[in-house]
Parts: structure tokens; sequence; C-alpha cells
């Protein structure tokens, strides 16, 4: 471990432990009886939005339907991620400032309260503020939790609470859908939206009180109060309306379409080299590298998934649920990859786990084009993702843990919140890209002739998906080669 040096340099803070001074009892596991009540109000959170997460989607068509919005209905997707991005630079600056006890609080009241405000929508347009709400909450809340990791957990703990909150993924990520579609059926869509804030109230009141002894106020209560970023914030907004406006343009491909895409483009590149560490879009050494890491692998691996239900339904004519299925193990995969990565022998050997997890994220974005070819066997794809899901459980709660390794304690939430925003953006980035090249291949008109197999064929469009995507991952595990700090 190195001396610490300027913030300008490649180099961040390596922090002391700051959650487990020398004469506290570190109280065994993560649900050992000091760490129990966080432990399960914190992961709690995590599965609540991650069932609306999957939920959601589900309901999403029959809700836009009844409410006449067909039009709007892609902006109730956007008018999330947009707000999201927002607050999440806003908890950084507030957990910072305050602790996470706030902006934890906060956004689980807002994001609450937009699943409220969808709910009770009599109009699309009511219903679209309503997500925007609830994104403006999820931000504040996906940016505390990882603050309330950083501070309330010791080093040696914090890979197994990365590990749990992607085990509170699997259930849901099977469950949700059939238990969002069920609900919708049987009650209607307006109680997926409805019947989750009801159950808000029993994680927090077990987590919050825990985080009020562990983890409330700034990180150093003897240092003056830091100076609230009014820069970070405008940038923030930046950040925002410029991915609104290229989700836009995304979404209206006319001509006039490239004005707004030009005027998001300009917004977003000054704004996000403002506000991710610096030396990120070099991929620096150290903290640059692991933010950069966490958007390339986030953005490749979602870019491609989001295609592979479509694929397997147009090209090899299998059934909707027969092709979510087939990504169902996936779940599981990715948990396991997540444990891998918390288990305190594989501490040593932190970056090459991860440069293997981005070769396995290529492999299996490169091998799902391979069921176009009738002779390969659909199942291919099923063994594929499931193998590209563990390398994704290894690299995402590596990054995670390697930012808490090289945040000092008053830069958690600030770092925190630079990861997010590069996971968020990568994924709005190279999905859209990705679906333009899908479309400009003639990738718009599948399925629209769904008597006739061989006028709903179009394996150059998908191709032109996974190809470029397992490209973007191969280069991850590149810059998985540099999250490594050089000693002097």
């Amino acid at each position: 471990m190195t001396a610490p040096e300027p913030r300008d340099t490649e180099v961040t803070h390596l922090p002391a432990d700051p959650a487990h001074s020398p004469g506290e009892p570190d109280g065994g596991g993560v649900l050992g009886p000091s760490y129990r009540a966080l432990s399960i109000g914190i992961v709690s959170v995590v599965f609540l939005i991650a069932f609306e997460a999957t939920a959601v989607g589900t309901a999403m068509p029959v809700a836009a339907r009844e409410l006449h919005g067909i039009p709007l209905y892609a902006f109730a997707f956007s008018a999330y991620f947009t707000t999201s991005l927002f607050g999440m630079v806003v908890a950084g600056q507030w957990a910072d400032r305050r602790g996470p006890l706030g902006a934890l609080a906060g956004g689980m009241t807002a994001w609450a309260a937009g699943l409220l405000l969808s709910g009770t929508a009599g109009a699309m347009w009511v219903f679209v503020v309503g997500r925007a709400v609830q994104g403006l909450g999820g931000g504040l809340v996906i940016v505390a939790l990882y603050v309330v990791v950083s501070r309330a957990y010791p080093g040696r703990l914090q890979p197994a609470i990365m590990a749990a909150f992607a085990a509170s993924w699997v259930v849901p990520s099977v469950v949700g859908p059939l238990a969002s579609g069920t609900v919708t059926e049987q009650l209607g869509w307006r109680w997926v939206f409805l019947g989750i804030p009801a159950l808000v109230a029993v994680p927090l009141a077990l987590a919050l009180p825990a985080i009020r002894q562990r983890a409330s106020g700034p990180a150093d209560a003897a240092a003056p109060l830091p100076p609230f970023d009014r820069r970070r914030i405008r940038l923030a907004l930046g950040i925002s309306l410029g991915a609104g406006l290229l989700q836009y343009a995304g979404q209206d491909l006319r001509p006039l379409s490239l004005l707004p895409a030009a005027a998001g483009v300009v917004l977003l590149v000054p704004c996000v080299l403002g506000i991710l560490p610096k030396g990120t879009y070099r991929a620096a050494r150290g903290l640059p590298s692991v933010v950069l890491l966490r958007g390339i692998a986030a953005g490749s691996f979602i870019a491609a998934e989001s295609f592979v239900p479509l694929m397997l339904v147009t090209q090899r004519g299998l059934s909707p649920t027969l092709a979510g299925l087939s990504l169902a193990v996936g779940g599981a995969t990715w948990a396991l990859g997540s444990y891998v990565q918390s288990r305190p022998r594989t501490e040593p050997y932190r970056e090459p786990l991860v440069v293997f997890g981005m070769l396995l994220v290529a492999a299996a974005i490169a091998t799902a084009p391979s069921v176009l070819i009738d002779a390969v066997p659909v199942w291919v794809v099923g063994v594929a993702w499931g193998f590209g899901c563990f390398g994704m459980g290894l690299v995402i709660g590596s990054t995670s843990v390697l930012l808490f390794k090289l945040s000092a304690p008053e830069e958690a939430g600030t770092n925190s919140a630079a990861l997010q925003i590069s996971d968020a953006l990568s994924n709005i980035m190279l999905l859209a890209s990705g679906g333009a090249a899908f479309a400009a291949l003639g990738g718009g008109t599948v399925g629209a002739h769904a008597a006739s197999a061989a006028s709903a064929s179009h394996p150059t469009a998908f191709a032109s998906v996974f190809l470029p995507m397992a490209g973007v991952a191969l280069v991850g595990a590149w810059v998985a080669t540099r999250l490594r700090v050089k000693s002097a």
C-alpha cells in the first residue's frame, strides 16, 4: 500500500477503517449481533428496489394502454433514469456533509411517493411525473446505501454485504415478473405500484436506528463542515438534461431529432468530464479506472442482454416465457460470482479476478449471437449467459469494494455517486447506440411479419449489437489491469 498522494495524481486516499475502532468488538459477520439489524434492514431495501424494478416493467404496458399514453410509454422509463442521475449527485453531497441517514430516508420517501403518484395517476403525464419522482428517490437511495456500507462496516465485511446486495436480486428477478403479471390480471396494474410503498416502513425501522448509531453525521466530526459544492449540482443538472435530450432523440427518430441529440451531447460531455474523477476517460490507475470499468461492464452487458429475449423469440421461435427463462439462471450465477469475490482468500487476487470476470462477460456476449445459426441449440445462450453473469458478479462486487478502499471517508458519497453515474450513463449510451445500429440494419422490422419466419430474420442486425458490445467488454478487461495503484 502506498502513501496517500494528492487528488490530481492517479492515486487516491486509502482510508483507515472508519467503522471499526480498536476498542470495538467486531460482532462477527454481517449477521453478527453488532450488524444484524443494519444488514437485514439495508438488504431488505435493496430487495424492495429489485422487486419493483423487475415487476413494474410487466405492468407498464397495461398502464400505458389504460391511460391512453402509448406515445409517452418510453418516457415512463427515461424519466426515472434521468432524475436518478441528479439524485445520485445530490446524495453524494448530502452524505459527505451530513451522513447517509437523511439521504436514505429522504430517498425512500421520494421513491415511495413516486410509486403512489404513478399508481393513482389518471393521465399518462402524471404517471411519468411519478416515475420521475421515483427516480430521484432511487438515485438518493443507491448512493446512500454505498456510503452506509463504507462507514458502518469494517473493510473485511464490505465484500460480504455487497454479495448480499447481489443475492437480494435473485428472487425478484425470477418471481417479480410472475407476481406482477398475476396482480395486474387479478387486481389491476395500479396495485403493482400501490402495494410496494406499504412495505417500506419495515426495513427503514430496522436500518435507520443502526445507521444513526454507526454512520450519522460528517465523516470527521472534528473537521469543519465541507461547503456544499454548487458546481457539482450544476454539472448534475447538465448530465440529467443532456441524458434526457439524448433519450428523447432516440425515441423520436426523425431528422429534426438530431438537434436535441446534438444539444444533449454538448451538455453531457463537459458535465460528465467535470463530475467523474479526474483521469476517468483515460483509465488513470486507481479510482478513475474503477469508475470507468463499472460503466463499461454494466453498459456492455445490459445493452446486450436487452436484445437476447427478442433474438430468441424472433429468430428461433421461442415463446416470450421460454426466452425470459433462458436468462433466469443468470440471477443465481451473478450472486455466486459476488459471493466468490467476497471470500477473504480471494482478496489478494482481486484485480486478476476482475480481469477474469470481464473476459467471461466478453465471451458470453460474443457467444450469444451464435444461436442465429440454426444448427446451434438455443440452450447455448442460457449457458453462456450464466457464465457472463458469474463474471458480472465478480466485477460489480469488486468495483464496489475497491471504491470503498480507494476513497477517503469524507469522499465516500461523492465517489459513490460517480460510480453510479458511470453505471447509469453507460447503460443509457450503449443501449442507445446498440439500438441505433440494430434499427439501421433492419432490426426495426423484426417481428413485423410474424407469419413469415424468413421475413423476420435479421441476423446482421442482432450481430451489430452483440459483437461491438463484446469488444467493449474486452476493453473493460484491459481497464481492469489498471485498478491497482502502483507502489512508489
